[in-house]
């Protein structure tokens, strides 16, 4: 008797100085004491902040605790041959009302040279944008180590990164490396490697309430940084009415995306690990073996590897971003 369904955590909200009110409005998650709710963590194994089931026969458990039980059923068998009880992805929602510090990520190779299990790549897709929101992706032209230095000291680094005007629905991956910064008016789904690793660069010379500066991580993102232009920036797709569209397909993580007015049947046989379903605007009925729920935006499931067939019956309509490992 399989004991798993697909399963909703306590989201893990944080407070932070660029946070804004989206995530309370547009998420529905209310209840949120913070007064600048920037992040909401909705899948993490991340020592410290690990996702509590929240309904269910299985209401309680963590996240961890539940791998350490069922293993390759809940992950996937290859899955978890590799990553044992640490769960591969964090999953998010981040609201800006401010800019995000200029910031880079290092790689697995260089993450784990400094002692850490491994980098970050990530993706971002926008739920939400003001008019006129921009993010920072890598750089608009060549420079130097050496310029980037100078730059960096004469506080003229703005003029050489790459600025993207944002809309909702649009995609950036941001593989480690990447020097990049949320702005303000944006709330997003990210997506990443499962490491709070991060080397802020600049941070717009803010203080918090105390008049300190956040701490800066000049030396460390050095050799982290990717100096290279690239022709495109942003992740370029076409989505199709009642189809899965592949957005990003990458090493770490595979993101689809699933825009239905019509009942589809998934079947995950073939597939070797478990899914994520965040469902980024309207709402559905997921039926599966042995029961059914209703899910709306803002909402994150985590169905087990071990559930094959998976029908999706949106009321009216639904937006789902559909993520695993292959």
């Amino acid at each position: 008797m399989n004991l798993l369904y697909p399963l909703k955590f306590h989201p893990v909200l944080k407070d932070k100085l660029w946070g804004g009110e989206k995530i309370k409005t547009s998420l529905h998650y209310d209840f949120s004491p913070l007064p600048n709710c920037g992040e909401a963590w909705m899948i993490s194994s991340v020592q410290g902040f690990e996702s509590v089931v929240s309904e269910g026969a299985l209401e309680g458990n963590t996240l961890n605790e539940l791998i350490e039980i069922f293993m390759g059923d809940l992950v996937g068998d290859k899955v978890y041959e590799e990553f044992g009880t640490d769960f591969p992805l964090l999953i998010k929602f981040l609201d800006a009302s401010q800019w995000l510090s200029i910031q880079v990520h290092p790689d697995d190779e260089l993450a784990q040279a400094r002692g850490y299990e491994r980098g970050k790549t990530e993706m971002w897709y926008i739920l939400e944008s003001d008019e006129g929101a921009e993010l920072i992706s890598g750089f608009s032209q060549k420079i130097s180590k050496a310029e980037y230095q100078k730059r960096l000291k004469d506080k003229t680094l703005q003029p050489v990164l790459n600025y993207e005007a944002v809309h909702k629905g649009d995609v950036f991956y941001m593989p480690s490396g990447r020097v990049h910064a949320i702005g303000p008016g944006i709330l997003l789904a990210e997506i990443q490697q499962s490491a709070d690793l991060t080397y802020r660069i600049y941070d717009w010379d803010r203080v918090d309430d105390k008049g300190n500066p956040r701490q800066l991580h000049i030396a460390e993102a050095l050799d982290a940084i990717d100096f290279k232009v690239y022709k495109n920036y942003k992740t370029e797709y076409q989505p199709v009415e009642n189809e899965t569209v592949t957005i990003v397909d990458e090493k770490y993580f595979t993101t689809n995306i699933m825009h239905f007015h019509k009942a589809v049947m998934k079947n995950y046989e073939e597939l070797d690990s478990f899914v994520i379903y965040m469902i980024t605007d309207g709402s559905v009925k997921l039926k599966y073996s042995g029961g059914e729920m209703d899910v709306g935006k803002g909402d994150v499931i985590l169905l087990p590897a071990s559930i094959n067939d998976v029908d999706i019956y949106p009321t009216p309509k639904v937006n789902i971003l559909e993520i695993y490992l292959k």
